[in-house]
């Protein structure tokens, strides 16, 4: 089973960049979107389908920010939208497909970037999407969630770590919050259960220097249920193409997915 993952920041401008050519050729079981800034409306258009592949997209309340999608070669037995709290209802941030045995959901949380009150909104976020996965743990089935969080959480997992711990996406409590997922709750990061290299990022500044330098944060994740662990074969985010400021992140694993 192949799933990939990646924030397009808008699925409008990403599909010019030849996002959706480039999946088709990927030979992907699910395809995870974040960050789509376009209506479940719009994404019925043609030229956002997949051949071979089911879409289920959310919006929120503005269309325009936020947004998920995910493309299914199965049709799943349930789609689930939304997680019952605000912060993330509004603006269409979470969408879960159920198959046998196992769910695969897409995510994006706020960036936290812009002020102050961006950043609370975002750690507001983060507690209650945390109870919400201490409760989901309980659950008898595995779970994959393809993740845009722009939260780093170890020093390899920024390019300069010591010039970015004052800033969002890299500080203390977004890093202990991950602490606690990875640790106390016992989930599990796709990409570090078989890779520990350094220089492994998924999003990088808009800037050429940025680009040319690797100057890059690993914000972007597949986080799973620790039934999955075994399963994961291997894991890449391949800089190139580049569809957005983000990478895709490709992750394989010994799994048949079933409905």
């Amino acid at each position: 089973m192949r799933i990939i993952s990646v924030n397009v920041n808008g699925i409008h401008a990403a599909t010019q960049r030849g996002l959706l050519s480039w999946l088709q050729a990927q030979n992907a079981d699910v395809i995870c979107l974040q960050d789509t800034r376009a209506s479940a409306v719009e994404l019925d258009d043609p030229a956002y389908q997949l051949d071979g592949y089911f879409l289920y997209a959310c919006d929120g309340e503005f269309p325009e920010q936020g947004g998920v999608a995910l493309y299914s070669r199965l049709q799943p037995k349930a789609v689930i939208m939304g997680l019952g709290f605000e912060l993330s209802d509004r603006y269409g941030r979470y969408l879960q497909a159920d198959f046998d045995k196992l769910s695969i959901a897409t995510l994006l949380l706020p960036s936290g970037r812009q002020t102050d009150e961006h950043l609370n909104q975002k750690l507001k976020f983060m507690d209650e999407f945390i109870r919400y996965m201490d409760k989901q743990r309980r659950k008898r089935r595995e779970y994959i969630y393809c993740s845009s969080l722009y939260v780093a959480h170890q020093k390899l997992d920024v390019k300069n770590w010591r010039d970015y711990q004052q800033t969002p996406g890299f500080l203390p409590p977004e890093r202990a919050w991950l602490d606690e997922l990875f640790g106390n709750l016992g989930y599990v990061d796709a990409l570090r259960e078989v890779c520990r290299e350094g220089d492994l990022y998924s999003w990088w500044p808009d800037t050429e220097q940025a680009k040319m330098l690797n100057l890059g944060c690993r914000f972007d994740y597949q986080i799973l249920t620790s039934g999955l662990r075994r399963f994961v074969r291997n894991a890449r985010l391949p800089r190139q193409p580049r569809f957005s400021q983000h990478a895709p992140l490709i992750v394989d694993y010994d799994w048949t997915l079933s409905v």
